[in-house]
């Protein structure tokens, strides 16, 4: 079970309800998953013809994440470790009780592919949030900024490049015209896209679409969904906190001049998604 989604889009709610569910297994962030995601999901060319091989790396950096040690869950992440109940050296699962097997790491969604060849049964959750909220979410996140520095974005060397949402020439040339705004924009227009193709590539019996807002505002019936979906109980989805958790906390952040560049960036995606009249 794999839980997808673009930054700040609530991927991490899903993967700690699942976390919190009776026989799986499901880690966030764990350190060897996210140095082979980030290395696939930026430099998406090394994975051009290797297909097997690089499910194979995604898949053996999986099973290591997922080996139930004091020092694994020592080195996971705090949301993980959280979601897990653990506060000192210990598991926060017995072996003995695993089942299912899942991640929710960040970025996930751009390792689909490889991530599909290596587990052909798995079962996948999408979640969408409104592409204004991501923006304003992202631009209090320095970890998520920081992929747009000079010298890091590597928009020349990796075309397309779907990390950053880059497809066409086009997109490419107006690349280093765009504020932060704009290249956060492009980031979220990429991954709703992404994952309009995966819907339209998946059966309903391996992958569900949920919304960001339908889930903060229905946590329970998020749940039951969630259940229904996996065939199974599906632990309490917890609320998000913070200033930039809230549905519509973009009205608050951005400006209109802001507002105005998104929309000439990702204004058909957000219409096409239902979040535009």
């Amino acid at each position: 079970m794999f839980v997808l989604g673009a930054p700040h889009s609530g991927a991490d709610l899903i993967g700690c309800a699942l976390k919190r569910s009776p026989g799986f297994h499901v880690t966030i962030g764990q350190e060897i998953v996210q140095s082979v995601v980030y290395a696939f999901a930026r430099s998406p060319s090394i994975q051009h013809g290797r297909g097997a091989a690089a499910a194979t790396v995604l898949r053996d950096a999986l099973a290591q994440g997922w080996l139930v040690t004091a020092h694994g869950c020592l080195t996971c992440s705090a949301v993980c470790r959280r979601a897990g109940g653990v506060t000192g050296p210990a598991c926060c699962v017995s072996e003995r009780q695993i089942v299912r097997y899942g991640d929710a790491s960040p970025d996930l969604m751009y390792c689909t592919a490889a991530l599909m060849a290596a587990f052909p049964d798995a079962r996948l959750v999408q979640i969408i949030r409104d592409g204004r909220d991501v923006v304003a979410a992202m631009l209090a996140d320095p970890q998520a900024l920081s992929w747009f520095k000079a010298g890091v974005a590597n928009v020349e060397t990796e075309f397309p490049n779907p990390f950053l949402g880059v497809e066409t020439e086009d997109d490419r040339a107006l690349w280093p015209r765009l504020s932060v705004v704009g290249k956060c924009a492009l980031r979220w227009r990429g991954s709703v896209r992404a994952m309009a193709r995966l819907r339209a590539a998946m059966s309903a019996d391996q992958l569900t679409t949920l919304r960001y807002e339908n889930v903060v505002s229905q946590p329970a019936a998020t749940a039951a969904a969630l259940a229904g979906f996996v065939g199974g109980e599906v632990g309490r989805v917890d609320l998000p906190t913070g200033p930039d958790a809230e549905p519509g906390c973009w009205r608050r952040v951005l400006t209109s001049a802001q507002l105005a560049e998104l929309d000439s960036v990702a204004g058909p995606d957000l219409r096409r998604v239902g979040y535009l009249d």
